[in-house]
C-alpha cells in the first residue's frame, strides 16, 4: 500500500501494518512521519521498541535474529530500523526476507532516504505493509502546508502574511516549522499579521541548487536572481552552480534536437531518463525557446563553465546571474562572441 504523508493519521487511526517503509530527503516530513508510526505503536500496545541503525558494515542479520525471536513477556514489538545511506546487496536480500514473512507480534518502521520506487526490496516491504515516499515541497505548495500549521498552532493567518513567511523560509521546512513554533509563543492564538511576521521571523531561506535550477526553467527571473545570491552568500562554490547550471541546458538541448527531428516528447524523455516529476516543468520550459535558442544557451553555459574554471576572461559569479536569467527567460544583454584568455 501507498501512501501520501497527509493520509498517515487517519490510516493509524485504523490500526497498524506490519511494515512502514518511510523514505525521502525532506528531513522534517521524513522524521514527523516516523514520529506518528511510533506513537500509534505506542497507543495501540506495543510495548517494546527494538532501535537498529543500519549504517555501512551493520550485521543484517540482527534485523532477521529480532523477526524470529519472541519478547520476553509476550509484548508487541516496534522493530525501528534506521538506514543510512542504503542497504546495499544483502541489507536489500534482508529486508525482502522479513517483507515475505513478517512476525505477527511485531511491527517494522524502516526509515531511509531517497531511493528507487522500482528496487525489488523497496517493493516487498509495500506488498507487505505501508510505503510513504516523502517528496520536498515545491514553491506552490508551500504557502498551504505553512497556512495550515500556523492553523494547527492556533494562529489565524493573514494571506500576506503567509506568502511573507513562504520567502523567508523557502527551501528550509525545519526553518519554517521553528519560525512557526515561535510566532505561536510570541503571540498566542488569534489573528497573525505580515507585520507580525517581519518583527519575528529571520530570513531563513534556503536553495538547494537543484531547486535553484528548477526555479530558472520555471521562468520565475525576480526569485531565481535572489537564490543565486543567497547560494553565493552562503559559500556555495560557483563550480558547483555552473555544472548545475551547464548539466540542465546540456540535457534540455538534446531533448529539444530529438523532438526537432520528430521523436515524440514523451518517448525522448524516457530515453533521458527524466522523472515523471520533473516532465511537466520540463515541458513548459522547451515550449517557451526554439532548437536554436537552446543550443544558444548550451554554447553560452560552456563559456560560463571557462570564466568559473579561469580559463576565459570574466566575474564568475555575474557570467552565472546572466545565464541564469537568460534561462529564466530574461536576456540582459544581446548575444556577444565568448571571449578567451590567451
Amino acid at each position: 500500500m501507498k501512501l501520501k504523508p497527509e493520509q498517515l493519521d487517519t490510516h493509524l487511526r485504523k490500526g497498524l501494518r506490519p511494515v512502514y517503509f518511510i523514505t525521502g530527503d525532506e528531513p522534517l516530513q521524513l522524521q514527523e512521519a516516523a514520529d506518528a508510526v511510533r506513537a500509534a505503536a505506542r497507543e495501540q500496545g506495543f510495548g517494546v521498541r527494538e532501535v537498529f541503525n543500519a549504517e555501512r558494515g551493520f550485521d543484517w542479520n540482527q534485523l532477521l535474529q529480532a523477526a524470529g525471536s519472541m519478547s520476553l513477556f509476550g509484548d508487541r514489538r516496534l522493530i525501528d530500523l534506521r538506514i543510512n545511506p542504503k542497504p546495499g546487496d544483502i541489507g536489500a536480500k534482508a529486508l525482502g526476507d522479513y517483507a515475505a514473512n513478517p512476525p505477527d507480534d511485531a511491527v517494522l518502521l524502516v526509515t531511509c532516504g531517497k531511493v528507487d520506487g522500482r528496487a525489488k526490496w523497496v517493493r516487498g516491504l509495500e506488498s507487505a505493509g505501508v510505503l510513504i515516499q516523502i517528496w520536498p515541497l515545491d514553491r506552490e505548495a508551500l504557502p498551504a502546508w505553512i497556512q495550515g500549521r500556523l492553523r494547527g498552532r492556533g494562529l489565524q493567518p493573514a494571506p500576506d502574511a503567509v506568502a511573507l513567511l513562504a520567502d523567508r523560509v523557502e527551501g528550509n521546512l525545519l526553518a519554517a516549522a521553528q519560525e512557526i513554533e515561535k510566532l505561536a509563543l510570541l503571540h498566542g492564538p488569534g489573528r497573525l499579521a505580515a507585520d507580525d511576521v517581519l518583527g519575528a521571523v529571520a530570513d531563513s531561506a534556503r536553495f538547494d541548487v537543484f531547486g535553484f535550477v528548477d526555479t530558472a526553467l520555471s521562468g520565475h527571473a525576480d526569485r531565481v536572481a535572489r537564490m543565486l545570491q543567497t547560494l553565493r552568500g552562503e559559500g556555495v562554490a560557483p563550480a558547483l552552480v555552473s555544472w548545475a547550471l551547464g548539466r540542465e541546458i546540456r540535457g534540455l538541448a538534446s531533448i529539444a534536437a530529438d523532438v526537432a527531428d520528430g521523436e515524440p516528447v514523451e518517448k525522448v524523455m524516457a530515453t533521458h531518463k527524466v522523472w515523471d516529476r520533473r516532465k511537466p516543468l520540463l515541458r513548459t520550459a522547451l515550449k517557451r525557446r526554439p532548437l536554436g535558442a537552446w543550443l544558444r544557451l548550451a554554447a553560452r553555459a560552456g563559456h560560463v563553465e571557462r570564466v568559473v574554471k579561469g580559463a576565459a576572461v570574466g566575474h564568475p559569479w555575474d557570467e552565472l546571474l546572466e545565464l541564469t536569467l537568460d534561462l529564466s527567460g530574461v536576456r540582459l544583454f544581446p548575444p556577444r562572441p565568448a571571449v578567451h584568455s590567451v
